[in-house]
């Protein structure tokens, strides 16, 4: 895309951050919803999320695209694992690598909470046509990979972290 195709609304393209802000902010309490109907930590949904989208992960790819330790995502795994919504498997191939996958059960369990956010997302996107529909996707691609960079970097930054009333809590 490059410079030939600059935007040209700057009060516009000023507000899109904002607004992507808002959205990401609301997408994270609604993942807390659901997690709390689901009775797990919203982390856990949100790992769950990454197998499904994968349809299956090894416990050391879910920490490193979480940021756990891989203490710590043996922990969730464990919990995932007992409380019936995860199962590992050994791979034919290697029997060292471990393959985590959801269970069908626990997938539908949690998927119709997002049937109802996603009928209402059809709704909005049917008043667009396919190509700013395909501009959207695009737009969506290639931020995910800003962010995921940009995640990295603040993992890996040296600069000490802030000091807070309430420590983050992880896993």
């Amino acid at each position: 895309m490059g410079d030939a195709c600059q935007p040209t609304d700057k009060k516009l393209v000023a507000t899109l951050p904002r607004s992507m802000r808002e959205s990401s902010t609301q997408g994270v309490l609604f993942s807390h919803a659901v997690a709390a109907r689901a009775g797990i930590a919203s982390s856990y949904l949100e790992c769950l999320d990454i197998i499904l989208l994968a349809g299956r992960a090894t416990a050391g790819n879910l920490a490193k695209v979480t940021g756990l330790t891989t203490g710590a995502m043996t922990g969730v795994l464990d919990r995932l694992e007992k409380a019936g919504f995860v199962q590992r498997q050994r791979d034919a191939a290697d029997r060292r690598k471990v393959w985590i996958t959801v269970l069908p059960e626990a997938e539908r369990q949690i998927t119709p909470w997002f049937h109802a956010l996603a009928a209402a997302i059809d709704v909005v996107l049917a008043d667009y046509d396919s190509a700013t529909l395909a501009t959207m996707l695009e737009f969506y691609r290639r931020a995910r990979v800003v962010l995921v960079r940009e995640t990295e970097k603040l993992r890996s930054s040296t600069l000490p972290a802030k000091r807070s009333a309430a420590p983050a809590k992880r896993g």
